[in-house]
């Protein structure tokens, strides 16, 4: 089996850089069972990186990964996601007391702000200081936040201790690298990319096509190789059932060369100035 490459976070802790998302999951009761077992598979595959969110399917996406996890949690880096209408210091912890509760579990390897909101971030940020130190969360981070948000967060009293900054990235949504990514590089946070298919569009790209058939490989595993490729990132991608596990998994076995960049640089130019952080 291919060896997953990891990520080291500012902890000294290696993450798996290819993991599971699960946006979308937890909405049809129906289709419950077929989801944690695609979750496990990713396990047993070592994509141990699972995200997930008090929002997705209010909840819901959270019971699937716990049904996935039962018996197995201390081999998962579990992520979950506290809403900015629940970031107020009394709310986070309730919050996250909850999401605790769906994934029958007593902590979280990773608290994220699920995006800016009107919450002070000291105040979040507070409660997330709080968590850690009770030992409910064994870190916290943000995701969608730009320069100008990850500037602030830093300049707080606590702010240095941020783990991470999960954001969308994907061969057509590269604005990050313009000032995003070389501002967190040089702190040493890593990002988190999570749409890296670009919900489903990227599927559609000739040139992605093209490569695909030169490595007998699809055009999703292009799409992710590409991501595994850069540096201090990580990939979620979501797989609602087992095939999809394995797909996702097959890029971890490409290996783009000099010319297929060249030929992705020239389908999807990396941007030329600052682009406002892309999220849906």
């Amino acid at each position: 089996m291919t060896a997953i490459p990891t990520v080291k976070f500012p902890s000294g802790e290696n993450v798996p850089a290819l993991g599971q998302g699960t946006w979308n999951m937890g909405d049809s009761q129906r289709r419950h069972k077929e989801e944690a077992a695609a979750l496990r598979l990713g396990i047993d595959l070592g994509m141990t990186l699972i995200d997930t969110a008090e929002m997705y399917a209010s909840g819901g996406a959270e019971e699937v990964v716990a049904e996935a996890v039962e018996g197995r949690r201390d081999e998962v880096f579990i992520v979950s996601k506290v809403m900015p209408g629940n970031a107020s210091r009394r709310s986070t912890i309730a919050a996250c007391e909850k999401s605790l509760k769906r994934l029958k579990t007593d902590r979280l390897d990773l608290y994220l702000l699920h995006w800016p909101g009107a919450v002070p971030i000291g105040e979040t940020v507070d409660a997330l200081t709080t968590l850690k130190q009770a030992g409910k969360i064994r870190a916290w981070g943000v995701s969608n936040f730009d320069v100008e948000e990850m500037e602030e967060l830093v300049a707080l009293p606590d702010g240095g201790a941020c783990a991470t900054n999960q954001v969308m990235y994907n061969l057509k949504r590269r604005g990050i690298e313009f000032d995003l990514i070389p501002w967190c590089m040089q702190r040493h946070i890593p990002i988190m990319a999570y749409s890296p298919l670009d919900q489903g569009r990227l599927l559609r790209s000739r040139e992605l096509e093209t490569i695909a058939a030169k490595h007998k490989a699809t055009a999703a595993q292009v799409a992710l190789a590409w991501l595994l490729k850069q540096k201090q990132v990580m990939v979620i991608p979501k797989a609602g059932n087992e095939p999809h596990v394995r797909e996702n998994h097959g890029a971890l076995s490409i290996k783009l060369d000099g010319q297929d960049m060249t030929a992705l640089d020239r389908a999807f130019p990396p941007p030329a100035k600052k682009n406002p952080l892309a999220s849906t």
